[in-house]
């Protein structure tokens, strides 16, 4: 893989240390909740991006993408048994959470705030971050792929 693709992963780490997420986290945040949010960004960024001309780019940013969340699981330590399931946990609600906002453009907010809580069960205040990858949507919206494949973008 490219640097390039490493440019669009610290992306969308930096958008998911926002401390202003997880004000609403009923208890003390841990590595999921922020793999949780890790990937809702990116199911909104491949949402934003998905075009025929852009398949095979965003195939290798999302190979890319799973490949550096692998080697984070490892350095917390989880043995190779462990990863394999964690890995596929990770996928199976990373491909939920594509589907849930597939047609996202097209819901109301009450049923955005529906999708969200599937996801975000533990936090109290589901339509702050609501509103919060609302406008993170629109911003998406407004840039194109290769704008985030040539720099960092402050989240």
């Amino acid at each position: 893989m490219t640097e390039k693709y490493l440019y669009i992963y610290n992306n969308l780490i930096n958008f998911t240390r926002n401390k202003d997420l997880y004000k609403s986290l009923s208890r003390e945040d841990k590595f999921s909740d922020r793999l949780t949010l890790f990937l809702l960004h990116f199911a909104f960024f491949l949402k934003n991006f998905k075009n025929e001309e852009n398949k095979n780019i965003l195939q290798e940013i999302y190979d890319f993408n799973f490949r550096q969340l692998e080697l984070s699981i490892r350095e917390i330590g989880y043995g190779d048994q462990s990863i394999n399931k964690k890995m596929k946990d990770y996928i199976n609600l990373f491909h939920s959470m594509v589907s849930e906002i597939h047609y996202w453009n097209n819901l109301s907010r009450s049923q955005k705030i529906e999708k969200f809580s599937i996801f975000l069960s533990d936090f109290n205040k589901i339509e702050d971050l609501l509103d919060y990858f609302e406008l993170f949507n629109d911003n998406l919206s407004k840039k194109t792929l290769n704008s985030y494949l040539k720099s960092v973008s402050n989240p």
